[in-house]
């Protein structure tokens, strides 16, 4: 890899689309292709898609970026998703999850499909030891309540002629290998894995009824091998696969991780721009957080840390013998666009800027304008008395209840421009998370620590609060 005609192939397949990038052996990225992928949401709470056009989605973005290289040149690929459950049945072809369509393209259960709600509360009843790397309660996002339910919900239908499930960055590359290995990143995150043993729990499994069904023949249906990511699977590229993808037979293929912990291991890794000193890059020192449809942040630490409401200690799930530790939110960048598409502004908008991208620049200027028209010494005080809780869809961490709503408190009867920004600024407030300094060599932005701005934000975390107690105390009102 030290000289100028190798490259690698990174492959990102987020919520709503597939991505590649063409690398160099210096990590410059030379050429980058998005293609979106389809997502059935049918009923409240359901959302799925089909691993085939997943899969179509990858191949085209990996022929795009790599048409113009030799593809002897080409030295390696690496995949990374979301972790979404991917149901094959014993051809190990496409097998249905959806209980309105026998169509089995859709076979995939999205990781923020809420259909397993009852089943994560039975499983959390269950007070199991294994519970406690989950911060004490499982997450409906996982895989496990998941599995239960197409037990619970699709016996006949799904459960008697599953072939394998996987989590969706390791179906990536058992499609490229044919090669039938898990990544721990996805076990020991999504699947309750124990890392410490480098097994599965039969005692967790049979506590909550699946260990029967999943135990057979080494536990093959969810996974026999587990590997640390990155690790090189043999063989490399599939025949079959490498026509798809435009490739050669036998590229390298690594062992895949989960589309935030492969950001995380990226961000944590990278320098700051003054070159720092020792104690200040040590992966132990920093928090990762990635954004994108939701957010996730993450540090890492020598030895476990257990804490109520959030996720991990996972070991080994990022780098080897370090322990991640996990928090987040359910809904972020999805939430953003929710909040803008549904205004009544929004078209006229889009219209007039051509694009979302364009749209959030412009109320970005928008709001600077409106500060100074109004004489505020900063943006942040123009929703004084605007304030949104922004659990719209549950909340992941630190109180992981998946049946918080989303609340708005200071709406009125505008429907112009500076409603719709102001409703944007409320939004971005509860979301953002403010930090000193991150890492990678880019640019840093720095909060604002003034004492006023830091007093007024402070006034803002305890109007949240407030807002959070008042959601409760109305479901006590309504349930009695």
């Amino acid at each position: 890899m030290a000289n100028r005609s190798a490259y690698l192939v990174g492959v990102d397949v987020g919520t709503g689309s597939a991505r590649a990038a063409l690398v160099s052996s210096h990590g410059e990225v030379l050429r980058t292709f998005v293609k979106p992928i389809r997502t059935w949401n049918t009923q409240p709470n359901y959302y799925e898609q089909s691993s085939e056009d997943i899969w179509s989605a990858v191949c085209e973005c990996v022929k795009n970026v790599t048409s113009s290289v030799d593809k002897e040149h080409i030295k390696g690929i690496g995949f990374d998703a979301t972790c979404s459950l991917v149901v094959l049945d014993t051809a190990m072809k496409p097998l249905t999850v959806s209980p309105s369509s026998m169509d089995n393209e859709r076979n995939v259960i999205l990781w923020m499909d809420h259909r397993a709600e009852e089943e994560a509360r039975f499983i959390n009843a269950t007070h199991h030891q294994m519970l406690n790397y989950v911060g004490g309660s499982i997450s409906l996002e996982m895989e496990v309540p998941k599995l239960l339910w197409l037990k619970r919900h699709m016996h006949e239908k799904v459960w008697t002629k599953i072939g394998a499930f996987f989590d969706l960055p390791d179906y990536l590359t058992f499609r490229a290998t044919g090669v039938d290995c898990r990544s721990i990143c996805s076990a020991v995150c999504k699947w309750n894995y124990d890392a410490e043993s480098r097994s599965w729990s039969e005692d967790f499994l049979k506590t909550i009824g699946l260990a029967e069904d999943l135990s057979s023949d080494s536990w093959r249906l969810i996974g026999s091998r587990v590997m640390n990511p990155g690790t090189s699977i043999e063989g490399g590229l599939s025949k079959s696969a490498a026509d798809e993808l435009g490739l050669q037979v036998g590229t390298a293929i690594a062992s895949s991780m989960i589309d935030a912990h492969a950001g995380a291991l990226a961000l944590l890794g990278c320098q700051g721009s003054d070159g720092g000193g020792d104690g200040r890059q040590k992966l132990t020192t920093k928090m990762a957080i990635i954004c994108g449809t939701s957010s996730c942040h993450m540090s890492l630490t020598k030895n476990p840390v257990l804490a109520p409401g959030i996720w991990g200690p996972y070991k080994h799930a990022i780098i080897p013998d370090l322990y991640l530790n996990e928090a987040g939110q359910s809904a972020t960048g999805v939430l953003i666009d929710h909040i803008l598409q549904t205004h009544p502004c929004y078209a006229e908008l889009l219209k007039a800027h051509g694009s979302n991208g364009k749209i959030y620049a412009f109320l970005n200027n928008f709001l600077e304008e409106l500060a100074k028209k109004r004489g505020e010494r900063s943006v942040h005080r123009l929703t004084i008395d605007l304030h949104v809780w922004p659990d719209f869809h549950g909340n992941r961490s630190p109180l992981a209840d998946p049946n918080l709503k989303g609340m708005i408190s200071g709406l009125t009867m505008a429907k112009d421009v500076e409603n719709l920004a102001l409703n944007y600024l409320a939004l971005m407030q509860a979301l953002a998370v403010a930090a000193s300094s991150m890492g990678g060599r880019a640019t840093v932005v720095d909060p604002d620590l003034s004492d006023s701005t830091r007093d007024y934000h402070e006034r803002k975390y305890r109007v949240f609060q407030r807002m959070y107690l008042d959601q409760r105390g109305y479901e006590r009102i309504m349930k009695g």
